[in-house]
């Protein structure tokens, strides 16, 4: 059923746009949701957004009936799905590397979501091709996700990814031994006006972006190190870019990784051979803590490396030896 409320704007609220004014009234909604409720005036009179309110205005606002969960006709379980944590309200998993998040017009079976589906609910707010999805990993980068399956889980973890209140930590094998043991790496992000699939450092325009490097392991004889990339901005490609703009780009990086570039001065028969088969950057999320969008408890989960990064972090040590 829907349901409906009513606001009375009084002095406090007058001379404020009518979305913040309604934020304010409803504050387990987002303004996006707001917006698509019917809001009328008790005068019948028109409304938008941008009006600014008075004194003792009357809105009447429509919630309409929003169901909690979501399926598809086609859930698959087309693969296991390591599942680190769940309740009634959130899903952590640890992604496999090759998945896609959720169907697209390329890929309409065999996704992450789908699968999701298959085990448990998930919160219909992100929309019927993303739901419960509040962030994302790359096809070809695994490591720790979390979902949302009530509805309250997914508005709280909306606000908490979009204010960056959480610690993303990520594993990271790059071309190059870097002379410094950390680095502070800022620079705006866009996309890239010659490969629509890139994203690029700009110089103007773009969204922030902001990363921590520290250096957690080096193989100088494949000149191959391991990084650990902490996230304080969510950017598309984020590590990758800023990685490959200072010259440290990731191994098996399709778009950033200038593989034929390194490949020549690769020694290591295996080393050559894994590198040369391998699919999929060598990019991991490993770290996620954030706050309980419904408990308030602090929540830390760790991933464990996938075989492929293990595999070739055998390899680099032997080469050492």
């Amino acid at each position: 059923m829907a349901e409906t409320k009513e606001f009375i704007v009084d002095s406090e609220n007058t001379g404020i746009r009518l979305d913040k004014f309604l934020s304010a009234q409803m504050p387990d909604f987002s303004r996006s949701e707001i917006q698509k409720f019917e809001i009328k005036r008790s005068d019948n009179g028109s409304v938008k957004m941008s009006d600014k309110t008075k004194l003792n205005d009357k809105f009447i606002v429509t919630i309409p009936d929003i169901k909690t969960d979501i399926a598809y006709d086609n859930i698959s379980q087309d693969f296991d799905l390591e599942i680190l944590y769940q309740d009634d309200d959130i899903i952590v998993i640890n992604k496999p590397r090759g998945v896609v998040m959720y169907p697209s017009a390329g890929n309409k079976t065999g996704t992450l979501v789908q699968n999701l589906l298959s085990y448990t609910h998930l919160s219909a707010l992100g929309g019927e091709t993303r739901p419960g999805v509040v962030h994302r990993l790359d096809k070809d980068t695994s490591g720790v996700m979390v979902f949302a399956k009530s509805d309250a889980a997914y508005r709280g973890l909306v606000k908490i990814f979009s204010a960056h209140y959480l610690t993303r930590k990520y594993i990271a094998f790059v071309w190059g031994v870097p002379t410094w043991a950390g680095a502070d790496i800022t620079g705006n992000i866009a996309r890239s006006s010659r490969n629509r699939q890139k994203m690029s450092m700009v110089k103007t325009g773009g969204k922030p972006a902001h990363t921590i490097v520290n250096v957690s392991d080096v193989w100088t004889t494949s000149g191959i190190s391991m990084f650990r990339c902490t996230l304080l901005t969510g950017r598309t490609h984020q590590i990758r870019v800023h990685l490959s703009a200072h010259g440290f780009p990731v191994l098996c990086d399709p778009l950033y990784g200038r593989e034929k570039n390194h490949l020549g001065g690769v020694k290591n028969p295996e080393l050559l051979e894994f590198l040369k088969t391998h699919s999929g950057q060598m990019l991991h999320a490993e770290i996620l803590e954030f706050t309980h969008p419904v408990t308030g408890e602090k929540m830390h989960f760790k991933s464990r490396l996938p075989d492929d990064m293990l595999e070739l972090k055998a390899i680099l040590d032997s080469d050492n030896e």
